[in-house]
């Protein structure tokens, strides 16, 4: 558990943060969310592009929400894993959320309201729409940062245009007495980033390099996490940090928290450039499917394997190889037969 004398997370604000009229503010904003990334995998970022009436009025929704009965609940359905509705996990009886495949899309939110009001909820539809479309502004800030701290500017076209976004928002309700005050396992996220923004309830914690770990205490209302997901790790050859992290719940509240994930489009392929691969850093995965991985990880074998993504790359690379092997042996059986 983290102690009150425990570091903080980096803290950046992009408030005048704008490449096109200050190149001073981004490139010293750039170095810093770099280090950040390193170190941490993760940091708080002021972002006042979201108002307080936006993020009020979608808390507020959002708890009457999820006091619908279960079987409304259910109703938001994904054939993508983690993508609808998640709740009555035996271990994490407090946690549970819902989603939103592309967010930033109108048409969508408004798809996701009438699944609980068919007579829809153009106020949320919107609200959804508005909040998801302003804060991909600061994943792409970010990742454009990214990539330019790193060389790889040429591949930002690409990088850019081979992600969507998914909105999930999450109840952990407050513990009872003889229950466990986990709401959220250790673990890593499997996206590219992810952003997340809470109500005013404490509860995500982060894990050092060192093993310790770190409360996550917001300096304002204003404040989100930005946070390094696997995907981005694998991408960049490890040159930034996937943390791990959990949720810890204590008090008399329930936390409600929102994230805005940046996922690959389906059928991209996940490779690191080889601006990043050297002697000093070899590379860490070979090129995998990223959509094939989140099947896999949707598997009881990827839930419980230690990393998800190193047993999926090296598993399905050794079926590659026996492929191929089983190819060359029958090739060579048809070539005597002839």
């Amino acid at each position: 558990m983290g102690s009150e004398t425990s570091p903080r997370l980096p803290f950046i604000d992009f408030s005048n943060v704008d490449q096109n009229t200050n190149d001073l503010d981004w490139d010293s904003t750039k170095s810093r969310v770099r280090q950040a990334l390193e170190e941490f995998g993760c940091f708080e970022a002021s972002f006042h592009n979201i108002s307080s009436e936006l993020r009020t009025s979608l808390f507020d929704s959002f708890q009457q929400l999820f006091d619908l009965p279960m079987e409304t609940k259910l109703k938001n359905r994904s054939m993508k894993p983690f993508h609808g509705y998640i709740g009555q996990f035996p271990t994490l009886p407090l946690y549970e959320s819902m989603g939103i495949d592309d967010a930033t899309i109108l048409e969508k939110t408004e798809s996701f309201t009438k699944i609980f009001w068919p007579e829809g909820k153009p106020e949320l539809s919107t609200a959804i729409q508005e909040y998801s479309s302003k804060l991909s502004k600061l994943d792409q800030m970010v990742r454009r940062m990214v990539l330019e701290s790193l060389g790889l500017e040429k591949y930002m076209v690409e990088h850019m245009g081979s992600t969507y976004y998914l909105f999930r928002v999450m109840k952990y309700r407050r513990p009872e007495t003889n229950e466990s005050e986990l709401g959220l396992k250790p673990h890593t996220d499997k996206s590219i980033v992810t952003i997340v923004h809470q109500n005013q309830v404490d509860g995500l914690e982060v894990q050092l390099k060192s093993g310790d770990w770190i409360k996550f205490q917001p300096s304002s209302p204003n404040s989100f996490v930005v946070m390094i997901a696997d995907i981005f790790y694998a991408w960049t050859n490890g040159r930034i940090h996937s943390p791990n992290h959990r949720v810890v719940m204590s008090g008399e509240r329930d936390r409600y928290s929102i994230s805005l994930v940046a996922l690959p489009k389906a059928g991209y392929v996940i490779k690191a450039p080889e601006e990043v691969v050297d002697e000093q850093h070899p590379l860490l995965f070979k090129p995998f499917d990223a959509s094939e991985f989140y099947q896999f990880y949707g598997t009881e074998a990827g839930q419980n394997a230690e990393c998800a993504l190193t047993t999926y790359c090296v598993r399905s690379h050794r079926v590659a190889e026996q492929r191929s092997r089983f190819r060359i042996r029958n090739f060579g059986r048809k070539q005597r037969l002839s």
